[in-house]
């Protein structure tokens, strides 16, 4: 047993001190290895600037620590080579196009989705990019209608009026490599879209009047500005594809829309008469055309008619005249005999004044004929007024013996 106080306490059997554990007789320890690694280091940069070593820094050093250094160093340039190439994994979401960049120039598209590889950072980088999604921005307003960005929705149109249009627009990314390096988007493209979308709505809407734009092509100017929109980004080959324009709201400034409203209703009102008015004259006009026709066919039926009765007067004339040349007392009798007959014909009361007495002859031919006429009514069973239909008209009787004398003097005396 030795105590603290023993003189022989950490000396040899010979009294003197022990000495100190060798390097190689152990493990080697981590602290002296990462401290031989720095010195090592110091000692490579000192020699590449032509430095002299550290004082105290032995020129030689036992092999085993040299060897242990040696595989430390290695096991971290292996551990840190493996971890440099698995950063080079990555993986392509579906619908996603990577760009894969060497040294910062573009070498080519990855468009398989799933895990795949490319030389680590800072060899090759990748960009990704989702080339399905379709993406939208609004002009003139953002999120809704109600808040508007007047700055972006006041145009001008053809008639020097102003009105107040929202739009949205969208569009996918057509080719990936143009929008990522031909155009400087810094990877926000909507800006872009947005101020060619702007430029060609206004230039569609400078082409057109107010009507124009807010009722009687509303449609064809969302489809010419897509047109002219498409053309510009084109012209600047940024890759953008648009997909549709939809025009969300248009109307005349909020400071003249109850004026716009009054004029849009005069105009209405307008149109509405002009409409009436046709439909009145495309229903009077044949009407009037076709009594037009009418009168016409009857004046030339009744010029005809005239004609044919003049014609037929004249020829019959002329026949009368012909026998008459042959017998003019005959045919003097024959036309007062037709005259009067005529005339008798329509007369219902006939009074017959004789020259040579005071007597004056009274024919009452119309109760002659009711009673004729009664009398028929008897014989066949019916009272006399209960037929509609007019009674038969019989002849006159015959002249008496006394007018008959008293006409041929009325001859004789002619």
């Amino acid at each position: 047993m030795f105590s603290l106080n023993d003189s022989g306490w950490g000396r040899g059997s010979g009294g003197d001190p022990k000495p100190p554990p060798q390097r190689g007789d152990g493990p080697p320890d981590l602290d002296e290895l990462w401290r031989d690694f720095n010195r090592r280091i110091n000692g490579l940069f000192r020699k590449a600037g032509g430095g002299a070593p550290p004082p105290g820094d032995g020129s030689s050093s036992p092999s085993g620590s040299g060897r242990g250094t040696g595989v430390g160093l290695i096991a971290i340039l292996v551990i840190g080579a493996v971890l440099w190439l698995g950063s080079g994994f990555y993986i392509v979401p579906e619908g996603n196009q990577a760009a894969i960049m060497r040294f910062g120039e573009f070498r080519h598209l990855e468009e398989r989705a799933g895990f795949t590889w490319r030389w680590p950072t800072p060899v090759e980088a990748h960009e990704l990019v989702n080339a399905q999604q379709l993406r939208q921005v609004e002009v003139g307003y953002r999120n809704t209608v109600r808040n508007k960005t007047l700055r972006e929705s006041l145009m001008l149109t053809n008639d020097q009026s102003i009105v107040d249009i929202q739009f949205a627009l969208q569009y996918r990314i057509g080719d990936v490599r143009a929008f990522l390096f031909n155009n400087n988007f810094g990877g926000v493209s909507e800006d872009a879209v947005r101020q060619a979308a702007e430029t060609a709505m206004r230039e569609v809407v400078g082409r057109r009047t107010i009507d124009q734009v807010l009722y009687e092509e509303k449609e064809q100017v969302a489809k010419d500005a897509r047109q002219r929109a498409q053309a510009l980004l084109d012209r600047y080959t940024s890759g953008i594809t648009l997909v549709d324009v939809t025009i969300q709201q248009a109307q005349p400034p909020d400071q003249v829309q109850d004026a716009f409203e009054d004029a849009n209703k005069a105009a209405q009102d307008r149109e509405r008469l002009i409409n009436e008015g046709r439909a009145y004259a495309n229903d009077i006009i044949p009407k009037a055309g076709g009594a037009a026709a009418r009168l016409g066919e009857e004046a030339e039926g009744y010029r005809q008619r005239l004609i044919a009765t003049a014609q037929g007067d004249a020829a019959r004339f002329r026949q009368v005249l012909t026998e008459y040349s042959k017998a003019p007392q005959v045919t003097r009798d024959r036309m007062y005999t037709e005259m009067m007959q005529q005339v008798l014909t329509s007369t219902s009361k006939i009074y017959i004044d004789s020259k040579a007495g005071n007597n004056l002859l009274y024919l009452p031919l119309d109760r002659l004929m009711q009673q004729i006429g009664a009398a028929d009514a008897q014989s066949s069973g019916r009272p006399a007024g209960g037929s509609d239909s007019p009674a038969p008209v019989s002849a006159p009787p015959p002249p008496s013996p006394r007018s008959d004398g008293i006409r041929g003097r009325d001859r004789d005396s002619r």
